[in-house]
């Protein structure tokens, strides 16, 4: 079997500790422990929780609060993981088989699309376009969904875009797989960290072949608690809950805990106030410093997510361009590469404003340098 190496996370891992700033992250600054109990529970609390191993697939009281995010869902129709990516990695396994017909959203997160490549699976692109607001054309979806689609996957909020599916676009997905009988598989984990219009609704609740993935990472800002889930019918979670034997058996006991914390209905709102409120302060900054170089750079301004999908008018590849940034100013993006988009960079509205700006100014002077080469 060819291995297909995911390149956004090996980059991401490589360098994101190395360099002075980190523009890569699509999370917000991460919540301290001390502001996610905020006063209301004291530390002796915490060092009164066992360090067993805890129920396998999450506890009943942490099932039951994902649970109570999608409607009326037992705890059975939940199981936790350790990070979204783990529950996008089990339901994939789940789900296909060599051969398989898949249609994927592009540009998205790589981890499905790298896994289809590495078990053999026939890849068809779903694109997303620029002119209509990083949307799907619902025709394009329609020809390409067929009898023999086994899945079509999606990102809601999108990676690396930031676009929410539109009403139409929704109606068009759901009908499609309805239609076809296809799964309906929706990476939803920038759920919560809109920067504009209400919470995104989530695609659950219209197709009984659906799986839902998310976690605590983006919209909660509490990546290091290593908390993903993954909703799905009961006799389709009861399959997979095998698969994750072989993986990490349980979650942690402490980010169980805590992760019960973090979704108490009135922490959760507070939480992705303060999510929203850190990517509304930025972002604008970051429009400005787009904009201050004319038309150099253009972009879609994302609905969603601590993160910009830019496009640059140079003539260097993005992994250069990143490579460049790395090595001479030890500033870390995202090239566009690692979405199949060369052209493109993506950048992190999620840090401390002022870390954003004097990350922006290091990139200012790549841009000079590669000025002064061009006359040359």
């Amino acid at each position: 079997m060819k291995f297909v190496q995911f390149d956004q996370e090996r980059w991401q891992a490589e360098y994101e500790n190395a360099v002075e700033y980190n523009l890569s992250e699509s999370s917000v600054q991460a919540l301290r422990l001390r502001e996610l109990l905020e006063g209301d529970m004291t530390l002796e609390h915490l060092l009164e929780v066992p360090l067993g191993y805890p129920q396998a697939d999450g506890t009943p009281e942490l099932r039951s609060a994902i649970a109570a995010l999608y409607g009326k869902l037992s705890p059975q129709h939940v199981l936790v993981c350790t990070g979204s990516s783990e529950a996008n990695f089990v339901a994939s396994w789940h789900l296909f088989e060599k051969g398989d017909e898949i249609v994927l959203m592009v540009p998205n997160y790589a981890q499905v699309c790298g896994l289809a490549k590495t078990w053999g699976l026939k890849i068809k692109p779903l694109r997303l376009k620029e002119e209509l607001g990083w949307q799907f054309d619902p025709e394009d979806l329609k020809a390409l969904v067929t009898k023999k689609t086994k899945a079509v996957q999606v990102c809601n909020p999108d990676n690396p875009t930031g676009a929410v599916i539109a009403p139409e676009q929704r109606k068009a997905l759901l009908d499609i797989v309805k239609d076809s009988g296809s799964w309906l598989l929706s990476d939803e984990i920038f759920l919560g960290a809109e920067r504009e219009g209400r919470i995104t609704e989530s695609l659950w609740g219209h197709h009984d072949k659906t799986l839902i993935t998310n976690g605590l990472s983006k919209g909660y800002g509490l990546a290091g608690l290593r908390m993903g889930w993954l909703v799905g019918q009961p006799e389709t979670i009861k399959e997979i809950k095998a698969r994750r034997d072989y993986l990490t058996l349980a979650p942690s006991a402490l980010s169980d805990h805590l992760a019960q914390i973090a979704l108490a209905p009135k922490r959760r709102e507070r939480i992705f106030a303060r999510t929203r409120g850190i990517i509304r302060t930025n972002y604008p900054m970051l429009r400005d410093w787009l904009d201050s170089h004319g038309s150099l750079f253009s972009h879609v301004p994302p609905t969603a997510g601590a993160i910009c999908f830019v496009k640059y008018g140079m003539k260097i590849n993005s992994t250069e361009l990143a490579e460049r940034l790395r090595k001479d100013k030890s500033v870390l993006v995202v090239p566009g590469d690692h979405f199949g988009m060369d052209g493109y960079i993506r950048l992190g509205t999620g840090p401390p404003t002022e870390y954003l700006l004097r990350g922006l100014e290091r990139v200012d002077g790549l841009l000079r340098e590669l000025d002064k080469d061009k006359e040359n």
